[in-house]
């Protein structure tokens, strides 16, 4: 039997084994069931940030640098597979198993380094979708960087719906984009054998190994690790080598098809490139915005325009979308906090949106690509610090048991992690002597030589930590965010002498009250509170005497009797204007000892629409609150 450590938390409890795939069905049935996580993973190499270096390496070099795509499509699939294998040998995330051996500041460090790597990624996003935005309709690019804040909403709504249809739609604008360029490919007709002979490595000159570089370097992003390994734990497996095996190759072939669907993408962008701008002259297409304008008159169609920015669009969405899931599991794993979805990824697209407009605004729109650029700059330096420990992690047969990778596998593993850190080393270091060379301010050229020193001894650190002595765990190291499980010793049973009913004289009043008078029995008073929300009632509160208030204080009078016929003690007491804050008000004079107050499931625009009255009351009182769903 395999030796496991099984983590006390979850990656994405709210959506952790929520796939189930222990039903019986057909091989084609458990095959689609698995399939999901690793086209959420796909996104990430056909997003904005790589399309520059697409569009650049087949305007300049034509079919030439193919092979570079292919071998950056392999090294993501290897190394996404380790990622995947870590989530369902052990059931922990990239983030958790750090946490779990590494000392306290370097986790710290990583997690730091994480958050930035995800502000990047979510930087590169806000301004590709923007500048789609502005290629469709022409608005400024600044107003398309604040419209990218509304998919906050976007994500919440996908979030309620289940991870099942939030796979959905992202495949669909996968397949979105995935139609566009193969359309424009058809339009463009290149010649394939022409294309075959890209497969064939070589490098013309010295700049086609630069671009070679960007290519391979924008390929793996360090969130796409993090975020694998979390995503597949969202479905359930049974236990037992037998079914992990099962579960590990299913994964291996939903990673293969997800992954070259996205090799097919930036392909298509570099042969799309290569046709219509290499063979016509203009070999320094780099820009989006450029290639959008050449693309009508090269193909004849302005629709072969549309279809570019609408992928763009579609390319930056749903990055964006699978980015924010990983701040989440980053978060959760390195800090052990859980903070509200739509807080998160305000936090996250406002980090990406508030350098893009001010860059925009003091340097102009022309800057917009360099700032996508530099993004990709800087996630090629995070990418060493996610694919040392994770190559460590599953390697280590004393927690993967029978599941570490082999000896050639690993040999591969460190292989690739050792050309894509010299490539982005390389990349890095090429960008620091331009940025020295020419007039950067002395003191940014004072703080990046100790910051680079720091990283350095970093990622020195974790490469060696496993010959450094393993860290001595204790059980507040463990990757948790609830505390230990303790022995209950003796129950001590509440009681509550005064009971608070909110009520709304709906058809459900009198499930409201069993529930209450379920609580407290004979032994409890009852206030029964309602709150008069007419017009008179919002303008002068207390003074108010229509109609509305005085059936209503009739209504409560009506219950209380009720109440007291059958041998129980009530009050009651009415509210005015605001809701929320009046049953709290009352509450807190009463000195109730709890709360029951109705809930209706209102969700999403609802919420907005009637109020949000029982998060809003919960969150006020110190009191138990019981919600009776209606």
């Amino acid at each position: 039997m395999t030796k496991l450590n099984a983590p006390k938390n979850v990656s994405l409890a709210d959506v952790h084994g929520s796939v189930d795939t222990t039903r019986k069905g057909s091989w084609w049935r458990q095959l689609f069931v698995f399939f999901g996580p690793a086209y959420l993973v796909s996104v990430g190499y056909m997003d904005p940030g790589n399309w520059a270096t697409d569009l650049a390496g087949g305007s300049k070099y034509g079919y030439a640098l193919i092979w570079v795509l292919l071998m950056s499509n392999l090294m993501a699939l290897l190394l996404q597979n380790l990622s995947a294998r870590l989530g369902i040998v052990r059931g922990m995330d990239l983030a958790q198993a750090n946490r779990e051996v590494y000392p306290r500041y370097i986790n710290l460090s990583l997690y730091i380094l994480a958050e930035i790597a995800i502000a990047a990624c979510d930087l590169a996003e806000v301004l590709g979708m923007a500048i789609g935005i502005q290629l469709l309709t022409g608005l400024p690019l600044v107003y398309g960087v604040a419209f990218t804040v509304l998919d906050t909403f976007l994500l919440l709504f996908l979030q309620r719906l289940g991870m099942r249809k939030m796979e959905a739609f992202i495949i669909g604008l996968i397949a979105l984009i995935g139609l566009s360029f193969l359309v424009e490919i058809w339009m463009a007709r290149p010649n394939l054998a022409e294309v075959a002979t890209g497969l064939v490595p070589r490098l013309p000159n010295q700049e086609a190994l630069y671009i070679a570089i960007g290519i391979i370097g924008a390929t793996v992003m360090p969130h796409n690790l993090y975020l694998h390994s979390a995503l597949v734990q969202t479905r359930k497996i049974h236990k037992g080598d037998h079914h992990m095996l099962r579960a590990l190759r299913l994964n291996f072939l939903d990673s293969t098809i997800a992954l070259n669907l996205a090799f097919f993408v930036n392909a298509a962008i570099l042969v799309l490139s290569a046709t219509i701008f290499f063979k016509t002259g203009h070999t320094s297409v780099a820009q989006l915005r450029e290639a959008y304008l050449l693309l009508p008159g090269q193909l004849g169609s302005r629709l072969a325009a549309i279809l570019f920015a609408v992928a763009l669009i579609a390319a930056g969405q749903s990055s964006t979308l699978t980015g924010t899931l990983a701040g989440q599991i980053v978060m959760e794993g390195y800090l052990q906090l859980r903070i509200n979805p739509w807080l998160r990824r305000l936090l996250t697209r406002l980090l990406a949106i508030i350098p893009a407009i001010l860059v925009i605004l003091i340097a102009g729109e022309q800057q917009a690509d360099s700032l996508i650029i530099l993004s990709q700059v800087i996630l090629s330096v995070q990418l060493g610090f996610a694919i040392i420990p994770l190559i460590h992690f599953v390697s280590d047969k004393s927690t993967m048991g029978t599941f570490a990778i082999t000896p050639l596998i690993r040999l591969c593993a460190w292989a690739t992690a050792f050309l894509l850190i010299s490539l982005n080393l390389k990349l890095v270091y090429d960008q620091l002597a331009d940025f020295y060379a020419g007039h950067g301010h002395i003191i940014w050229k004072l703080i990046f030589p100790p910051v680079c020193l720091g990283a350095l001894f970093l990622m020195g650190y974790i490469l060696l930590h496993p010959w450094l002595g393993r860290k001595t765990e204790k059980p507040s190291d463990r990757a948790q965010i609830h505390p230990e499980a303790a022995d209950i010793e003796q129950l001590q049973l509440p009681v509550f002498k005064k009971i608070a009913v909110a009520l709304d004289f709906s058809e459900h009043t009198g499930k409201i009250l069993s529930y209450a008078v379920g609580q407290g029995r004979q032994e409890a008073e009852y206030l029964l509170i309602h709150v008069v929300e007419s017009a008179s009632a919002r303008m002068l509160g207390r003074q108010s005497d229509d109609f509305e208030t005085r059936q209503d204080q009739e209504r409560l009078e009506f219950y209380r009797n009720q109440l007291e016929k059958k041998g129980y003690r009530a009050s009651t007491r009415l509210g005015y204007q605001n809701r929320s804050k009046e049953i709290v008000r009352i509450v807190r004079e009463e000195a109730v000892d709890m709360l029951v107050i109705g809930a209706h499931g209102h969700s999403g625009i609802k919420d907005f629409i009637y109020g949000e009255t029982v998060n809003t009351v919960r969150h006020e009182l110190k009191i138990p609150v019981l919600i009776v769903n209606l």
